[in-house]
């Protein structure tokens, strides 16, 4: 009853009342008023919808004031001193690598900008997962990178807080979370029999109550304070959970609560029943449930538990796999939810952590109280967090949720090592990392498929392929990275233990196995998952336990590692059957458990200095060991050589990602490593004949020319014979982990990387493996990457060839990098793509010519090596052993026989192993050689066996073969008992294998071995039969060497006897192979006095040239194909050179826009008009002749709309880009809009068809014509239209709108413009200058202008039929009024009607002549025909816009120019005074004087006599002169006025009064100062205060009238072909003048008068009087408006685009966050036009109008049709061109001179000048269409 009267007054008094209750001594009646009140306003019965309840909390938490106010009130008291600000994926975050402890940490832009990282190697990001400001918190970064803010301790100086601000919060709030933990309850429902909708709906009615708890925690440190309390509180947890025995509704929502409960442990409630497990769940005291989970004290016996179960599973032969986790009740214990903190996380967990709960949770984490406990409660929940996440379909989603908040926790040292001892973290990871992955187990079918007990993760599972567990590895891994939680692990051995069970999982998963006969039907793709599950679930905990293991210390932590792994290693073995032999045909790529042990090897040798034999196994361990890491090598090969083709390319991509950066130090480096290591204590000839018989090419290596090799085809013998070469070339003389430092590392793999291709800083940090070398931060005693990177580096700044690609900042090596450094075997090594490896070889035999060091092809360096660390030295004894020499001195033998399937390759690597052997020589030990092959070689050293020749062989041969047909030699020979044994590699390795087997195994029971590879030596089919046969050798491998010696140089006697005195040693490092040899030779002879003998012995021996015999017909089939092939190859370098050259002469003659300085093919300018008619070369059929009425020839050109004249402004400077809100950019003062402003205004007072005369348009959306100066016939085009239409490839244009490629240049284009027949006798006549008076030219001028009806006879062959060409250039009309858009063109107030059109065709003339001006600097000082003109089109525009205009009958009654030329004839005034039947005409001084210009020779007949067209010009000169007189009046002040008036006046009957600037000012004056006076307006202020001096004037006259002369005299230039003349800037004035006649001869240019040029045909006076009267008689007008129509501004600064700010970041943290002016959003992809600064939503659907979006619609306004954006999010341009879009690039780069497209890297990026300028060139020359090369069609969706 209390409750509803309450509920009716007004909720602030009702607080305020209760607020005062509660604050007296005794509140008791206050406690139970408010109990009352909430039971009724906080009913968890009503719908939470319903806000009612959350308005009442919030008065009642402010106690009775507004909201708003306590909420300032509560925030003056924040104590906090951590930022802790959270924010969610896609937020732009910053992280400072030098500031932080933990690779976590990450800071607000807020807190970033307000600390100082000057200097500091910190990125921006965007945040994938969601992130919280770790700003003020020491235990995650250093406090010298802390903000202003946070640095401060704020905790000091805050008042303490007074009880009764926040008691009503404690009072309230616990209800309230109960309240929002009821509806939770109450809304959940198991996923089986829920959908996702039920619960997002659940979620989405109570976001109002979550979002007030996380404005709660906003208000700072003293209510986070407050919620810690109710949310840890035990106490209050017991008394609200299950609510009073009496509320029904309360009870059943608190069983819901133990439902759901019951459902979440990780073992299901059946198989608890099974264990009888009753008693443990009936628990309910403190009436909290029961959740079966892994509880404190038992999880130890459970892992042993775990660890049986694992072990049977191995030893237990029939069933491959059992369930790990035990169904045993004693080891579930229950978790009991004391806190509402505990149950608000379980709700979070059951709903799937909607962000909004994620959010408030981590907004409370500055309390430190609160972060220990939610540390606490989250590892409790962890197993059930995990097994939710395994279950979720939005797995992805809750991934990022969960990492969001673990990384918050477990970054931070301190709170990880305490939940690791308390509550047991490392344990429970394992155990639910074990349980995972049990889930998808199958049997591995390594080896012996039948009986195999390992299993193994399969990796197409959806866990798996989705990498559902990351978020839990990365857990792991982040607390393995804190020194004191690894420890525990490492101390922990059963813990070790699981782990390495865990590995083994992944131990060789992914089996491929070969495909034999056809090809695979689906590729699966499960190999990236496998890749990445290795990496992150066991490489990278692998390298964080590894980062603990760097000093003495930590010894005994390494040898448990090893220990466990060498038992795991054994149970693997046992478990796949494994004995000797690998199965054949299959290869995984996967061997974590061999990795683990190689690494922790590695890192005992190299930093704890532990002995490596103390960690190494027995023998027979170390042969198994070696058998799986070989086999991959051997497969690199076999798929190289194409032998797995019929597996697809996922095999090629395994291959690849093997070796490639991110994997390589994880995979490739330690398997080769622990070769190396079994190589240096196994027997080496075991060892080489394992190789040779892995890489399947033991039958190669026979000293016979013939041979079957019964698994390989002949097409890969060669690449796998190369293959194993090189395997133990790397194996023998890689040192990455057998003593080279970091710092030599890291060296080795930057010069390997950049011997490849020129690199980008950014491609070269992501090339270099990563683990070994942190790339950021300085690792104590070691280089970091920027100082290694200039040491081995010269930067080549990025470089713009405008047109060219944009250039990068690229990293090159320096000369002493390739003259010392290159090593090509490193290159192999680290090579994804063979192409790779070529690369580097043709970069540095371009070095070697460039230098001059070698000018041929050269061999790959021989690179010395850094000496071998102690441990390994027995890696030596494989290149001293026997079977190794035999090996080569075969090769030897075959490779000078001419044997096929030989390479230079292989030789090359034949010569490194010598060369090796000779480096590295074994410290002689006096054993008893073994004599088993002594026919062969006496001993093991190279040294001696160099010089041991060798005089028979017996081999096995085909019958067929060629050695058969010879006779033995007698046996009678004496050196008949020495013949060589027949030398098999197998036989000699199960020799060995057997001698070292039973040298560890003394037990006679040995299992004798299954010799599985004798089946191989049956060859399919009937070969021919093998018979034994004696060859006759007599070689040594220094005999051998030398006549290869002989062969390379192709000259017999290469070496003479005294050679090797004259050796010159130093330029032995870099050559060919003859280079190669010497090197050895030389090295052999300084090593041993005997070897010098035997060289000089055998060169001394001048033996008759015998060329070693061609042994068969194929042989001899071979070196012809070799041959031919080499022909073939000279023949084809010929060809390509010559189109090469071909190509290039073309490219001079052709006129490219990319070089705009090469001379034009076709001067269509000028010269070709004298003759007597001018020819065109079609470009299709290649025809030369003239164009013709009946088969017109046509120039090809590109039509585009354009405004960048209209956004030309007064001021020179570049108006600056707004970065703030203060700062905004107008667009009133540009050329477009004034030129608008004074068309409207003039179209208020005067007769419409007379202001459409009297301006120009296009100056927004004018078409601008361009050619590449290419012509073609018409019809020609047309039929290459028509094919470009069926051609189905795809171009980047649209032929349905005309748009082609000139077939010559390729250059973009859209019309063709017809070119006028050229016709002789007019063209001399035309030029020829007559001496007629001024009056006779007028005369005749008028005369001319009368003639206007058709156009020259020519044209209209008979009356009614139309030629060609004047069809064509009706089309061409047509086109260019479709380039533009309807609003462009009509300006009148009849849309449509002829005058509109007339403006717009005179005015499309007026453009291109302006953008020509334009794209010569804005005058017409440098003279000359510009790179414009050559490619000019005006002369061919001019005649069809001609021939279009005179079919208009212009209001002939009234001609401008009689009102040029005559002054006497009745003013029009007396028609306005009457009635006003119609408008005036628009007066003389207001008209734009080019306008005229360009009418009058349109109009006039074609082609114009030059002495009319000179006298049109003198004329409008007079009245340019009089306009800029009048404007220039109006800008002194009245007293000046009089002044210059009155001296005029005194001057008016000199001589030449009427060239005096000073006698026509003071007549204007005068004249402009009667009746409606235009000097009324600024009598009142005085807009000059500067005096004008007589110079002055003189200045300001020619500046007024230069932009008309600029234009006339383009305009002669292209009529006529008159050439400019450059001049100085000063002298423009004068030389144009001269130049169109007005002035006869150049006066010095001090003394030039602009009136001196003036030519008046009648009274000068009477026709300026005239001129003015027209304006002062305007009575309907205002004084304004007229001046504003007198002062005429003709003068703009060129075009420029925005100025924008040096750092991409003030333009970054300005836009990313500003909402759209349209639709008040922040848009999701925002952009700026950089012509204008308009702020737009790229591709937003918010601000779409009639389905085009924002950015194409922008750009129809504002660059008709044109517009450049630069996207804030991506930091690149992007340009829109009509119907197509391109991506330009950056005009932002790092300091390496780099992109960053998308802001990947997140680096400072700065303005690149040059690059910016190159697009403004772009923009103003309109040639985005030519330059860019990848357009492609937007379809108005940007």
């Amino acid at each position: 009853m209390m409750a509803a009267s309450l509920g009716r007054r007004d909720k602030k008094a009702t607080a305020t009342r209760l607020k005062a209750d509660l604050n007296r001594t005794d509140n008791s009646s206050g406690v139970r008023q408010l109990q009352e009140l909430l039971d009724a306003v906080l009913n968890p019965e009503k719908p939470a919808a319903d806000t009612e309840a959350l308005d009442w909390c919030k008065c009642l938490i402010a106690g009775g004031e507004g909201f708003e106010d306590f909420c300032k009130t509560v925030r003056s008291y924040d104590n906090a001193t951590l930022c802790g600000l959270v924010w969610t994926a896609n937020f732009v975050a910053y992280r400072c690598r030098t500031c932080g402890i933990s690779p976590c940490m990450s800071l607000c832009a807020e807190c970033f900008n307000n600390g100082d990282h000057t200097g500091h190697d910190f990125n921006m990001f965007r945040s994938q997962a969601g992130g919280a400001c770790d700003c003020g918190d020491s235990n995650v970064m250093r406090e010298s990178g802390f903000c202003r803010r946070h640095r401060l301790r704020t905790g000091e100086n805050v008042p303490s807080i007074p009880r009764d601000l926040l008691l009503m919060s404690e009072m309230v709030l616990p209800r309230f979370i109960l309240c929002i933990i009821q509806y939770l309850r109450d809304g959940y429902i198991e996923p089986d029999t829920s959908t996702e909708r039920d619960l997002q709906k659940v979620l989405q009615q109570l976001e109002p109550q979550i979002s007030f708890l996380e404005e709660l925690t906003k208000m700072g440190g003293a209510m986070r304070t407050v919620l810690t309390k109710i949310l840890t509180n035990q106490q209050t947890f017991k008394d609200l959970s299950m609510g009073q025995e009496e509320n029904l509704y309360a009870k059943r929502n608190y069983d819901k609560y133990l439902s759901a409960l019951k459902n979440s442990g990780l073992v299901s409630v059946e198989e608890k029943c099974h264990g009888a497990a009753a008693d443990v769940t009936g628990d309910a005291e403190g009436g909290a449930g029961a959740v079966v989970l892994l509880g404190k004290t038992t999880i130890t016996l459970y892992i042993k538990h775990i660890f049986i179960n694992f072990l049977i599973c191995y030893m237990k032969r029939p069933p491959y796999y059992m369930p790990f986790l035990p169904s045993d009740p004693c080891i579930i214990e229950s978790l009991k939810h004391k806190c509402f903190l505990e149950e608000l996380l379980f709700w979070t967990i059951k709903y799937e952590f909607p962000q909004k709960m994620v959010t408030f949770l981590l907004n409370m984490l500055p309390d430190q109280d609160y972060k220990i406990t939610f540390t606490k409660t989250f590892v409790q929940h962890y197993a059930f967090i995990m097994k939710t996440l395994m279950k979720s379909h939005e797995s992805d989603t809750m991934s990022n949720r969960i990492v969001h908040i673990s990384v918050q926790l477990f970054s931070n040292e301190e709170l990880a090592r305490h939940v690791t001892e308390e509550c047991q973290l490392l344990d429970i990871m394992v155990t639910v990392l074990l349980y995972m992955m049990e889930s998808c187990l199958i049997k591995s079918e390594l080896q012996d498929e039948e009986n195999s007990r390992h299993v193994v993760v399969n990796c197409s599972e959806a866990l798996l392929k989705n990498n559902t567990y990351w978020p839990l590895v990365s857990d792991f891994i982040n607390i393995l990275s804190h020194q004191s939680v690894a420890k525990n692990f490492l101390e922990d051995h059963s813990l070790l233990m699981l782990w390495m069970s865990f590995v083994s999982f992944f131990q060789g998963m992914n089996l491929n196995k070969r495909e034999l006969n056809e090809h695979v039907e689906f590729e699966s793709q499960t190999y990236y998952a496998a890749f990445a599950a290795e990496l992150e679930a066991c490489a990278q905990p692998m390298w964080g336990l590894l980062t603990h293991c760097k000093v003495k210390e930590t010894q005994e932590y390494t040898k448990t590692v090893v220990r466990y792994c060498l038992e795991t290693l054994q149970i693997w073995f046992d478990a796949i059957g494994f004995i000797d032999e690998p199965a054949p045909n299959q290869v995984t790529f996967h061997l974590p458990l061999h990795r683990y042990y190689a690494m922790f090897l590695s890192k005992a040798v190299k930093c704890q200095g532990l002995d490596l034999d103390s960690l190494l196994p027995d023998q027979e361990m170390l042969m198994k060991i070696m058998v799986h890491p070989l086999q991959i090598q051997a497969c690199l090969s076999e798929i190289h050589s194409n032998m797995w083709v019929r597996n697809g390319l996922q095999i090629k991509g395994q291959a690849m990602t093997y070796v490639q950066s991110h994997f390589c130090n994880s995979m490739i480096d330690p398997d080769i490593y622990l070769l190396q290591v079994c190589a240096s204590r196994l027997d080496p000839d075991y060892f080489i004949s394992s190789v040779f018989e892995r890489f399947k090419v033991v039958d190669l290596l026979t000293m016979a020319s013939q041979h079957q090799n019964a698994v390989l085809d002949s097409e890969q013998e060669r690449p796998m014979l190369e293959g194993a070469l090189t395997f133990l070339v790397i194996l023998t003389s890689l040192r990455v982990h057998l003593g080279m430092t970091d710092d030599e590392i890291l060296r080795a793999e930057m010069v390997s990387q950049l011997c490849m291709n020129d690199r980008t800083h950014s491609a070269l940090l992501d090339l270099i493996p990563e683990n070994p070398n942190p790339k950021s931060g300085i690792v104590p005693g070691s280089c970091s990457f920027e100082e290694m990177l200039s040491a081995v580096a010269d930067f080549k700044a990025p470089v713009f060839e405008p047109g060219g690609s944009m250039q990068q900042g690229m990293y090159t090596p320096k000369a002493e990098v390739w003259e010392k450094e290159f090593d090509p075997i490193m290159v192999v090594l680290r090579t994804v793509y063979r192409r790779d490896v070529q690369s580097a070889m043709d970069r540095y035999s371009a070095f070697l010519k460039q230098s001059g060091i070698h000018t041929g092809n050269p061999w790959p360096p021989y690179k010395e090596r850094t000496p071998l660390h102690p441990c390994y030295k027995g890696l030596t004894k494989l290149l001293h052993c026997k079977t190794l020499h035999i090996v080569i001195f075969t090769l030897l033998y075959k490779i000078w026989m001419d044997h096929q399937n030989m390479s230079e390759h292989v030789l090359c690597m034949v010569l490194y192993l010598i060369e090796l052997g000779l480096d590295n020589q074994v410290q002689d030990n006096k054993e008893d050689e073994e004599h088993c092959h002594d026919s062969w070689f006496p001993g093991t050293n190279l040294l001696s066996n160099l010089h041991h020749v060798i005089n028979f062989v017996r081999v096995r041969v085909p019958e067929t073969a060629p050695e058969v047909k010879r006779e033995a030699p007698p046996s009678t020979s004496t050196e008949a008992s020495s013949y060589a044994q027949v030398f098999s590699l197998v036989a000699e390795r199960r020799r060995k294998f057997q001698e070292i087997i039973n040298r560890s195994n003394t037990e006679a029971t040995q299992v004798v071995r299954p010799k599985s590879s004798s089946t191989r030596w049956v060859p399919p089919g009937t070969p021919p039969q093998l018979v034994t046969e004696i060859l006759e050798i007599r070689e040594s491998m220094l005999s051998l060497l030398i006549k290869l010696h002989q062969k390379l140089s192709s000259k017999q006697n290469s070496l003479s006897a005294s050679w090797l005195e004259d050796m010159d040693t130093s330029r032995h490092t870099h050559g060919d192979g003859i280079t190669a040899i010497e090197r050895i030779l030389t090295k052999a002879a300084m090593r041993s006095c005997q070897i010098k003998r035997s060289i000089q012995d055998i060169c001394g021996k001048v033996c008759p040239p015998v060329p070693p015999k061609k042994n068969s017909p194929t042989d001899k089939k071979t070196m012809d194909k070799e041959e031919r092939r080499q022909r073939a190859r000279e023949r084809q370098q010929k060809l390509l050179a010559e189109f090469a050259s071909r190509q290039k002469s073309f490219m001079e003659t052709a006129m490219d826009v990319e070089s705009p300085d090469t001379e034009a093919a076709m001067d269509l300018g000028a010269s070709e008009v004298m003759e007597s008619e001018v020819l065109y070369d079609c470009v299709i059929c290649g025809q030369s002749g003239p164009s013709t009425e009946d088969r017109p020839t046509g120039l090809v050109v590109l039509l585009q709309a354009s405004s960048v004249l209209g956004h030309r402004c007064k001021s020179k400077e570049a108006k600056k880009l707004p970065t703030s809100d203060e700062e905004h950019i107008y667009a009133a003062d540009t050329c477009g809009v004034a030129h608008d402003v004074r068309l409207t205004l003039m179209q208020q007072f005067f007769k419409d068809s007379s202001c459409l005369q009297s301006v120009s348009i296009g100056w927004d959306g004018g078409v601008y014509v361009q050619t590449c100066g290419h012509t073609l016939h018409i019809d020609c085009h047309k039929s290459y239209m028509e094919s470009l239409r069926n051609d189905q490839v795809l171009q980047g244009f649209s032929v349905d709108k005309g748009e082609f490629t000139c077939p010559l240049c390729r250059q973009f284009a859209n019309s063709v413009l017809p070119c006028r027949p050229g016709r002789e006798t007019e063209a001399g006549a035309w030029h020829t200058p007559t001496n007629k008076k001024t009056f006779v030219l007028v005369k005749e001028v008028e005369d001319l202008q009368e003639k206007l009806g058709p156009f020259p006879v020519s044209f209209t062959i008979q009356p009614g039929t139309e030629s060609n060409l004047s069809k064509e250039m009706e089309l061409v009309i047509k086109d260019i009024k479709n380039t533009t858009q309807k609003k462009y063109m009509d300006y009148g107030k009849n849309p449509g009607s002829p005058d509109n059109d007339f403006l717009f065709m005179y005015s499309v003339a007026r453009t291109n002549l302006e953008l020509e001006l334009v794209h010569r600097g804005g005058n017409l000082c440098s003279g000359g025909a510009s790179a414009a003109a050559k490619r000019s089109c005006l002369n061919q525009l001019f005649h069809v816009l001609a021939m279009h205009m005179r079919l208009y009958s212009i209001d002939s009654a009234y001609n401008p120019w009689t009102k040029l030329t005559q002054g006497h004839f009745v003013p029009f005034l007396n028609a306005t005074i009457s009635s006003r039947p119609q408008q005036p005409e628009v007066p003389m001084l207001f008209r734009d004087v080019p306008s005229l210009l360009i009418i009058f020779v349109l109009t006039m007949p074609q082609p114009l006599r030059k002495e009319h067209f000179t006298c049109v010009v003198k004329m409008l000169y007079n009245l340019q002169f009089t306009q800029a007189l009048a404007a220039l009046s109006t800008k002194f002040s009245p007293e000046e006025r009089q002044a210059w008036s009155t001296s005029g006046a005194l001057k008016k009957n000199a001589a030449n009064a009427e060239t005096s600037f000073e006698v026509l000012l003071s007549h204007v004056i005068s004249e402009l100062s009667k009746d409606n006076s235009v000097y009324k307006v600024n009598a009142e202020e005085t807009l000059m205060v500067s005096v004008w001096s007589p110079q002055s004037i003189e200045f300001s006259l020619q500046q007024f009238c230069l932009p008309f002369l600029r234009l006339s005299c383009l305009l002669q230039h292209h009529l006529y072909g008159d050439n400019l003349t450059s001049c100085l800037e000063e002298e423009e004035f004068s030389s144009l003048a001269v130049c169109l006649g007005l002035l006869s001869s150049a006066p010095p240019s001090n003394t030039v008068h602009s009136a001196s040029c003036l030519k008046w045909a009648v009274s000068t006076f009477d026709l300026v009087s005239q001129w003015c009267t027209e304006v002062t008689g305007l009575f309907q007008m205002q004084a304004e408006q007229s001046l504003t129509l007198l002062v005429q501004e003709p003068q703009w600064a060129s075009p420029r685009l925005l100025q924008l700010p040096d750092n991409y970041n003030i333009i970054f943290q300005y836009y990313h966050r500003k909402a759209c002016t349209a639709c008040k959003k922040v848009p999701k992809d925002p952009a700026l036009c950089l012509v204008c600064g308009t702020f737009v939503c790229l591709k937003g659907v918010c601000c779409k109008q009639q389905g085009i979006c924002e950015c194409v619609l922008h750009s129809q306004h504002c660059g008709a049709a044109t517009g450049i954006f630069l996207l804030i999010n991506a930091s690149v341009i992007i340009i829109i061109r009509g119907h197509r879009f391109c991506l330009w690039g950056s005009v932002y780069l790092d300091a390496h001179g780099e992109e960053d497209r998308d802001l990947r890297r997140g680096k400072p990026l700065f303005l690149c000048e040059e690059r910016y300028r190159v697009l403004e060139q772009q923009w103003v020359s309109h040639t985005f269409d030519h330059i860019n090369k990848r357009w492609g069609p937007h379809y108005n969706g940007l």
